[in-house]
């Protein structure tokens, strides 16, 4: 009972695009694709702010020392 193989995954496939439709799949596809690449684009954007608190960090932790 592992996973499915070649033609179970056309099975499955086909009972999806009877269940979806061929104009849904292409849309839920296309809003999945969005999605990952806001996700991305979120975690870069806090790996770019959480490097410039640690400047900011630094920096300020040299001034109090001085």
């Amino acid at each position: 009972m592992g996973l499915p193989r070649g033609s179970e995954w056309i099975i499955i496939l086909l009972i999806v695009i009877l269940v979806f439709g061929p104009g849904r799949i292409g849309k839920i596809a296309g809003e999945l694709g969005r999605s990952i690449k806001s996700f991305r684009e979120g975690l870069g954007g806090k790996e770019g702010e959480t490097a410039e608190n640690q400047t900011e960090n630094q920096s300020e932790n040299q001034d109090a020392k001085k």
